[in-house]
């Protein structure tokens, strides 16, 4: 058996970088090799940045892994594997409370007298409801209809507007936007750092530092105050699905240790410490990660961010003319793609650390490989591994399963096969099974605008 988790005999694709899958709606298609994780050290240089929270993080708190994003370094573990690793960082986050490093969420401004008209161009929800001092989860998309980048919009001002954007460039492409267009408004990247502090005691912890009116804020309301003597924004938001805040450090080059300080010591004193971002929370509240679970070649409609394409907004946007096209095919029942993400319920060992690779999806009758894993994870309240994966359109419509924007509704008795590597595997070398699973795989304390419109569905049945 090969060591990737993958029998000799089902491989026939002829070249382990293109296998089985069909990517053919892709121009670039995703490397579905599965490598592993080699024994490698990062480079440390000036060519990718070091965030205002870098020393702090990594020196002070002892983070001892990193990746990069958005061109920054950022930790993404800190309790060592033989004192519990990532799980121990999930408890403290599902019980406690805890701080992340998320300066790498890079803040692009939209400033001047036409800056609401340049941002309602470029999202697809309509940014002209949106008040100053509200924020909202929006996506970008291309011409093309593809998801290009999926940032918390922030509106501090009624002339300024903040992308808290994921790990993909947008300034210059809203700046290449504008060059046509010619909106009167700047585009830059300031010199504000985001840090997160999730979990269930968060907002004590916030009274601690900003007083009692951060009870009073709705989910993404804003706030504006002081800690330190330095000015900050507060956001009730965040990227696990756990009640949670965001601190958005102002002239963060020279604020920042000053607002970490008392942050880190307020958590500490609640009991929760620094952690990386809860990625194993995320998935199971169903909270997407752009280049991971979609990019810019993945359709909103593809990932169940369907609600994003609004039917009622008057003005035009990049992308419009396609993703209504999109619709509309979906609506006769012509689904224009050949993968659909979908939640998965999986056997084998716990997987308790990051998947170094997209791991094949197959047909558990044939064993040809027909889509992949892209967030996996064990949850322990649950009791078994988890994942986000993008398998065929065609087998789910084979089988009765929907493919409008409702597919997350419930569980399905709908069976795959997952290459695991051999740690995770049952039996080394063989799939494990899994079936299709509703989604959030666990609710979240501040449900998304889909969630949301779910639960208050059932509630209107409840009634009826």
């Amino acid at each position: 058996m090969a060591k990737n988790g993958k029998s000799p005999e089902t491989d026939v694709t002829g070249h382990p970088n293109h296998p089985q899958v069909d990517q053919s709606d892709r121009v670039l298609p995703r490397n579905l090799r599965q490598t592993g994780a080699p024994d490698i050290e990062m480079l440390v240089s000036t060519r990718i940045r070091k965030s205002p929270f870098f020393d702090k993080s990594f020196n002070e708190e002892g983070a001892w892994q990193a990746t990069t994003y958005n061109r920054m370094y950022h930790p993404r573990a800190f309790v060592d594997p033989e004192d519990g690793g990532t799980s121990a960082e999930h408890e403290a986050l599902v019980h406690t409370v805890t701080l992340w490093d998320v300066a790498v969420q890079r803040q692009i401004r939209v400033k001047g007298p036409e800056a609401e008209a340049l941002v309602d161009y470029v999202v697809t929800r309509d940014a002209t409801e949106i008040e100053p001092m509200k924020g909202k989860y929006v996506i970008v998309c291309t011409e093309d209809g593809g998801i290009l980048n999926d940032p918390v919009l922030l509106r501090v001002e009624e002339d300024e507007f903040w992308f808290s954007i994921p790990d993909s460039d947008l300034m210059q492409w809203i700046q290449g936007v504008n060059v046509g267009m010619d909106f009167d408004a700047e585009i830059d990247e300031i010199d504000v750092a985001p840090m997160q502090i999730q979990g269930p005691r968060s907002e004590a912890v916030l009274v601690d530092l900003v007083g009692e009116k951060v009870k009073e804020m709705p989910y993404y309301g804003l706030l504006e105050a002081r800690i330190n003597g330095s000015d900050i924004l507060v956001s009730q938001t965040g990227f696990s699905g756990e009640k949670g805040f965001e601190i958005y450090v102002k002239d963060a080059s020279k604020n920042a240790e000053h607002v970490w300080d008392p942050v880190l010591a307020s958590v500490k004193e609640h009991g929760g410490m620094q952690i990386a971002v809860g990625h194993q929370r995320r998935i199971a509240a169903g909270i997407l990660s752009w280049g991971q679970d979609m990019d810019h070649e993945t359709s909103p409609f593809q990932v169940n961010l369907g609600y994003h394409v609004p039917e009622d907004k008057d003005g035009d946007y990049v992308g419009k003319a396609e993703l209504e096209r999109q619709k509309e095919l979906i609506e006769n029942g012509e689904y224009p793609f050949t993968q659909k993400m979908v939640g998965l319920k999986m056997a084998g060992e716990p997987i308790t650390d990051y998947a170094p690779d997209f791991w094949l999806v197959s047909d558990p009758e044939t064993g040809q490989e027909v889509g992949y894993v892209t967030s996996p994870w064990w949850n322990s309240e649950l009791e078994t591994n988890i994942a986000l994966a993008h398998v065929p359109a065609a087998t789910l419509e084979e089988l009765d399963v929907p493919l409008d924007d409702q597919i997350y509704e419930e569980d399905w008795d709908v069976e795959f096969a997952v290459h695991l590597p051999d740690e995770y595997a049952e039996e080394p070398g063989e799939p494990v099974y899994a079936t299709v699973s509703e989604v959030p795989f666990q609710p979240s304390v501040n449900p998304s605008a889909r969630e949301q419109a779910k639960l208050n569905a059932r509630t209107d049945a409840n009634d009826e």
